[in-house]
């Protein structure tokens, strides 16, 4: 089977990036683990103690990344529809979070707790058609917000991808009128021709 060019690009990328070497030589799971390290070093998002939200959280790159910063006094809770291995101060529930079994089993976890901290670093399976992609990626970062206005602790913080384009700028308008602060950055791990960037909500406003 011919790979088109922009697999054959890809790969080419991916067997070349710096941030894949380094991932494998510091025994992270997945490049996207360094986007995480950055924003946490800009933002300030992650302590010791914390309870941590992870949507999206397959293959754990950020999950793993949140769990050695939350230590053993803190949690992650992490969801995704794809199976996760285990790891340290990380709960995995595998299911859509979206779908009412699952929010429980989530809620259960939580105990009454709320986290200081929801992060999604979720993107949805690629058609291939641009604006079929784009309007499943704006649904998921959707379905993210409304679990951070359900279960957020006020004053907690959010991080969520979101790639540019048709209805992203709204979203941007939406999550800004649940924080105190937005901010938009594009972490250098994240390949510069990618589209995406990161929202970071500080201050939720209940």
């Amino acid at each position: 089977m011919k790979r088109s060019k922009s697999s054959r690009r890809w790969l080419d990328e991916h067997v070349n990036d710096p941030y894949v070497k380094k991932a494998q030589k510091d025994g992270l799971r997945s490049r996207s683990s360094y986007k995480l390290v950055e924003l946490n070093e800009k933002d300030k998002l992650i302590r010791p103690g914390m309870l941590v939200m992870d949507l999206g959280s397959a293959p754990g790159g950020w999950s793993q990344v949140a769990g050695g910063l939350v230590g053993e006094k803190g949690r992650v809770i992490a969801t995704d529809i794809l199976p996760m291995d285990p790891l340290d101060n990380v709960d995995f529930i595998q299911g859509d979070f979206t779908d009412d079994a699952v929010f429980q089993q989530i809620l259960a976890r939580l105990d009454g707790r709320q986290p200081d901290l929801i992060v999604s670093d979720i993107a949805p399976n690629i058609s291939g058609i641009a604006a079929a992609d784009q309007a499943s990626s704006m649904y998921l970062v959707e379905l993210t917000l409304d679990m951070v206005r359900q279960v957020l602790k006020p004053g907690g913080n959010y991080v969520v991808k979101v790639f540019q384009g048709e209805g992203s700028d709204q979203f941007l308008k939406d999550v800004r009128t649940s924080f105190e602060k937005v901010v938009i950055r594009k972490p250098e791990a994240s390949r510069p021709r990618s589209r995406e960037v990161y929202l970071v909500g500080k201050g939720f406003k209940e």
